[in-house]
């Protein structure tokens, strides 16, 4: 349904509020809007109903969860998610998806209604001041007093949100303005203006990289593309660098070619950690270099690495902000890794072996054992689920114990095919399967889920059955919080507490919803349980119960692995 940006028809005509703003979206090539309806932005979902055509729009039960489906819309198509909620309450609980949308680098624009003019700063009901409100969680927050003004600060707020770090943005509709009349033009379409690399810079990285013994390239961020993906794949391979891909970022390289030694951040392999310690050069392209991929700021010594650093980024605001830098290079993916294809490269080292052992080591990490643990062993079903399904599917997670054994096990074959919060924010899966579904629906789409984290976002059951989104949830459900109990037994052990769950009948519940749904009592019988999920045509959940002893068990066996102290008695939690 994607339709192009309207550059033609811009006589100016007389409008409300309301239709300038829709006739906006219609301009900057909009052609989905995430919402829950609320009266104080009437008139825009009544000017939506006459550019049905052009613009869907999907209701969902939460703003949360609705807000989360637009975050994911925007890092699936590299272009603003749109979201659209109602004054005070709305946007309070829609603020998830701004600071997912802030931590991921994803481009966002969220419409909030507002009270009518002459009641703002009087404490009217439902009334917020969102300059202040969402200031930490925005690249921009704007208030439109003037319909006169509506094209000019809509057509900023895309630009703010694809450009330089691409980030989220807050549009305050006042509900009084929206109905005012005036004579206006529609804007012409937002682009994109990327920073490139210089001549200087790609010299200095080329001497580099070429006199490295042990090079490594660490791939993150957002602003990627398919064609930047590949770009960096011919970059990797024409300067024989071995990649290793930063938190929940694992889908910028295929991670069954011969270059890719593994993720850094949740199911991460001892080996990987060892490839950029042992480095000589590190190439960061788009990473900001956060905790989680550093494991706390301690995977690279601070604030001086022993290894020389190139940072490559396209927020200038993030080099040296946290790590002494060799080579800075403010430019967005895109740019750098266009511009990084064309080199050429004379490596005066053999990195043959360095390569294949990073490689080797991964594919050996992300095996599972032979033997299998309960009656259901989550390790198994997602390699398992990981060697069937077709490249393109997308695989989609929120936060939990459970989110590990996904990263570790299944193998992301393509961009786009991973989505997860870096903000490490629960209830967000579901949503971004939803979202992912409408963006490719001729994918197959995977959200796994703790049975804590889809009880977060459970009622978008009901949206994806009213709009026929057929994704698949499989629900591990342990009866816990089981990442806070694994912290709880690291740090006071034996001592668990508010962790235990008492869940629904998933699958009684999915049914009631209007989804395929049901149990899987064995490992062995999974399989057939997603193919029968698959040929429903409907959205569907599968769940099974996993011991949480167990899970607790594999989780600290993982961190000792990797040289964390762990303190915890196992028996007993």
């Amino acid at each position: 349904m994607l339709h192009k940006p309207q550059t033609k028809d811009r006589a100016p005509r007389s409008r409300t509020g309301g239709q300038i703003i829709v006739d906006c979206l219609v301009a900057h090539g909009v052609d989905t809007v995430f919402c829950v309806p609320g009266e104080s932005f009437l008139a825009v979902l009544d000017a939506l109903r006459d550019v049905q055509d052009k613009i869907r729009v999907i209701v969902g039960r939460h703003e949360a969860s609705v807000a989360n489906m637009a975050e994911a819309y925007g890092k699936l198509t590299g272009r603003p998610g749109i979201c659209v909620f109602t004054r005070g309450p709305g946007s309070s609980q829609a603020a998830i998806g701004l600071y997912t949308a802030t931590q991921d680098c994803t481009p966002l624009i969220m419409f909030v209604g507002q009270v009518n003019r002459d009641k703002i700063g009087r404490e009217a009901s439902q009334e917020a001041d969102y300059k202040r409100y969402f200031a930490e969680t925005s690249k921009w927050v704007t208030e439109i007093v003037d319909p006169a003004h509506a094209s000019e600060q809509i057509s900023r707020a895309f630009h703010v949100a694809v450009n330089g770090r691409p980030g989220p943005v807050v549009v305050s509709i006042p509900e009084d303005m929206q109905n005012e009349v005036c004579t206006v033009s529609p804007p012409a379409p937002y682009k994109l203006a990327g920073a490139a690399p210089s001549a200087e810079a790609l010299d200095d990285l080329k001497a580099m990289l070429d006199g490295a013994e042990r090079p490594l390239l660490i791939l993150g961020g957002g602003g990627w593309s398919d064609e930047s993906v590949a770009d960096i794949r011919r970059f990797a391979e024409t300067f024989k660098l071995p990649v290793v891909t930063g938190f929940r970022r694992q889908d910028l390289v295929d991670n069954e070619h011969p270059n890719y030694a593994g993720n850094l951040g949740l199911g991460t392999s001892p080996a990987a950690l060892r490839m950029v310690r042992d480095a000589d050069v590190l190439l960061v392209v788009g990473e900001r270099l956060g905790d989680m991929t550093t494991q706390g700021y301690t995977l690279i010594e601070f604030p001086r690495p022993r290894q020389s650093l190139i940072h490559v980024h396209a927020g200038p605001e993030e080099l040296g902000l946290l790590y002494e830098t060799d080579l800075p290079i403010n430019a967005t993916a895109r740019e750098f890794a266009k511009a990084a294809a064309s080199l050429s490269s004379e490596p005066v080292n053999d990195r043959s072996d360095w390569i294949a052992k990073g490689h080797d080591d991964y594919m050996a990490f992300s095996t599972p054992p032979a033997e299998r643990e309960g009656d259901v062993d989550s390790r198994h079903v997602i390699a398992d689920l990981s060697a069937r399904l077709p490249k393109d599917a997308t695989i989609t997670n929120g936060a939990g114990l459970y989110t590990a054994n996904v990263h570790r096990y299944h193998r992301y074959r393509t961009y786009t095919s991973q989505l997860a919060p870096m903000s490490g924010a629960m209830g967000y899966g579901f949503p971004a399967a939803i979202a992912a579904k409408i963006v490719h629906p001729e994918r197959t789409v995977v959200c796994y889920a703790g049975d804590g984290c889809f009880q977060m976002a459970i009622p978008e059951l009901a949206t994806a059955v009213q709009y026929n989104i057929a994704v698949i949830v499989v629900v591990i459900d342990n009866a816990s919080l089981g990442s806070i109990r694994l912290h709880q037994e690291l740090h006071f052990p034996g001592r668990v507490v508010s962790t235990d769950l008492v869940n629904p009948d998933f699958v009684a519940l999915a049914k009631a919803y209007g989804a395929y749904a049901e149990k899987v009592e064995r490992t062995e019988d999974f399989e057939a349980a997603f193919a029968r999920a698959e040929a429903s045509g409907r959205p569907a959940l599968l769940t099974f119960r996993q011991d949480v002893v167990q899970d607790v068990s594999q989780a600290l066996g993982s961190l000792a692995s990797r040289g964390k102290p762990v303190t915890a008695d196992v028996d007993a939690v």
